[in-house]
């Protein structure tokens, strides 16, 4: 079941608006944001900073698999290339955030 939710998106199989919009910009961001919540818990608890900066940047693959698999879905035109630079942009918010 979660071999499939990674190969549909990585084949396209999804729509680009539900990729973008429910998949990055919704879970992706709640996930993110969950994930540095943790961390400053961590921090907080004077925990080991190895462990405080993995579990904050453990998402990361993950962003990249979304921003990734946006990029391959997209094809022309304005809506697209607007998702393809927001995919971009996000990805980079949230490995500076």
């Amino acid at each position: 079941m979660i071999a499939d939710f990674f190969r549909s998106r990585w084949l396209g199989q999804v729509p680009l608006d539900r990729l973008f919009w429910r998949d990055m910009m919704l879970a992706g961001t709640l996930i993110n944001m969950a994930s540095s919540a943790l961390a400053l818990v961590l921090l907080g608890l004077k925990l080991p900073l190895w462990l405080v900066l993995a579990v904050h940047f453990a998402p990361v693959p993950y962003n990249i698999f979304l921003t990734s698999a946006v990029w391959r879905t997209a094809e022309s035109g304005a809506k697209a290339s607007l998702m393809l630079l927001g995919s971009a942009l996000w990805l980079i918010a949230t490995v500076v955030v």
